[in-house]
């Protein structure tokens, strides 16, 4: 059954074999370090968790992302829709994730089950892991666009560069999406289902639900929770047709939006190198489709309570969809967990020494070692080191951070600092300048898991 398991979209006809390999980073010309050392890799007894709770009222749930790790990942979206929907598995519900099938992923069959998707044939991976339903949606304009790339190279080849066909792309995903759920029929779903939608890519799915599905009189019973990461991503583009959605044109209102900007950021109209636009004064009209996701959503939701609060008090910071979300109901703040099996630092295969709470001591000072080795900074068990994991944004606090950064190896003389992340290519740059500048700072303008591993132990 190879062939089923393997076959590509169309367009790409062979299997990778490529294998996962810890990221390793070129020495720094500035600096002289000693190798790392042989570590003997400790044994962490076994836990028992605690039994949970199954719900008294089992839901059948689907989550839409465009990213799931361990299969697709770029940031904390894809930890979420991986590691929270075998959680909620656990409680007794049903739960199928729908993300795209960016490459030939290992476990995942072709399920032979083909739905039409704005024009588009679109097929059906799928693997159950871990009481989990994980459905790929296979289309050439995910699997060779993307094939063989990692991490940041999901929506375009650079920040401030994607993908100039994205709306074709995901509006496709976001209608294959809603079909998956009865269109696989021996996976028992059917309508009756909640669906969750993640960011501005899915964020379609609450609208087509409201405007094609239930006027229809097809999934009347189901409910859609709309989902944010960050509320600067919100898919805006230049003016476009609704049927180019799969809409009518009276959704057209749902999706009005006015900004300064008269382009959006893509390989035809990229950002600036230096982060630098110029504005002419105009207001242009454009579509947004995490604000028409906001107002058809049954719930909003995003990662925490302080989070809700903020992108809901002003202008800058809920990046001009503050009154949308107003308008809408509100958003409520659940907080983000943490993967209990991927980040448990007794099983962790990234890291050296794996530790408990009756070796933490121990191995955290081999993880401090195996860091400071892996990014080229001194080998200083005295030495404080200070982290960040993370996009670079503005949002984030990342340019105050930077700009404390001299101040603070300059009070602390032995203190060091990692800051591992990608964004706006103008943060991108003023890490890469920090790096050269401070011997005790390593910026790693990269996405990696491995070394996101040996921070955080």
């Amino acid at each position: 059954h190879t062939d089923r398991r393997t076959m590509s979209s169309q367009t790409i006809m062979r299997v990778s074999s490529r294998q996962s390999t810890s990221a390793s980073f070129k020495s720094r010309q500035a600096r002289k370090c000693a190798p790392r050392s042989a570590t003997i890799r400790a044994v962490a007894p076994a836990t028992t968790p605690a039994d949970l709770i199954k719900s008294e009222r089992p839901m059948k749930i689907v989550f839409v992302s465009a990213e799931c790790a361990p299969w697709s990942k770029t940031g904390g979206l894809g930890d979420v829709v991986g590691s929270l929907p075998v959680e909620l598995a656990k409680r007794g519900h049903q739960v199928m994730t729908i993300s795209p099938r960016y490459d030939q992923y290992k476990g995942a069959w072709d399920t032979s089950v083909h739905v039409d998707a704005l024009g588009k044939s679109v097929g059906f991976f799928h693997e159950k892991k871990q009481g989990v339903d994980r459905v790929f949606v296979d289309h050439p304009l995910f699997l060779a666009k993307v094939w063989g790339k990692t991490g940041s190279k999901l929506y375009g080849e650079k920040s401030g560069s994607d993908f100039a066909d994205n709306q074709e792309r995901f509006a496709m995903f976001c209608h294959a999406a809603i079909k998956a759920p009865t269109a696989l029929v021996d996976l028992g779903y059917g309508e009756d289902v909640v669906f969750v939608a993640n960011d501005w890519h899915s964020s379609l799915v609450p609208v087509i639900l409201n405007k094609v599905y239930r006027p229809a009189g097809m999934y009347t019973a189901a409910k859609c929770a709309m989902t944010i990461h960050n509320i600067a991503f919100q898919g805006r583009f230049m003016p476009t047709p609704m049927s180019t959605y799969g809409l009518p044109e009276s959704a057209g209102d749902d999706f009005f939006f006015e900004d300064g900007y008269n382009k959006v950021y893509d390989e035809n109209t990229p950002a600036k190198e230096d982060g630098k636009e110029e504005f002419d004064g105009k207001i242009y009209r454009k579509v947004n489709w995490l604000k028409a996701g906001f107002m058809n959503s049954d719930k909003n939701l995003t990662v925490s309570e302080n989070y809700a609060k903020e992108i809901s008090s002003s202008k800058a910071k809920g990046v001009e969809l503050d009154d949308v979300l107003v308008k809408a109901g509100g958003i409520e703040g659940i907080v983000n967990g943490m993967d209990p099996t991927e980040w448990n630092p007794a099983k962790d295969k990234f890291i050296d020494v794996p530790y408990d709470k009756t070796t933490v001591v121990e191995g955290k000072a081999a993880a401090k070692q195996a860091l400071q080795a892996e990014v080229g900074l001194p080998l200083d068990p005295t030495a404080p080191i200070f982290g960040y994991i993370g996009r670079l944004e503005e949002q984030k606090g990342c340019d105050i951070m930077m700009q404390a950064i001299p101040k603070l190896l300059k009070t602390v003389p032995n203190a060091q600092v990692v800051i591992l992340g990608t964004g706006k290519k103008s943060m991108e740059k003023s890490l890469a300048a920090l790096d050269a500048a401070e011997p005790m700072c390593a910026g790693v303008v990269k996405f990696s898991a491995p070394l996101a591993h040996f921070i955080t132990a």
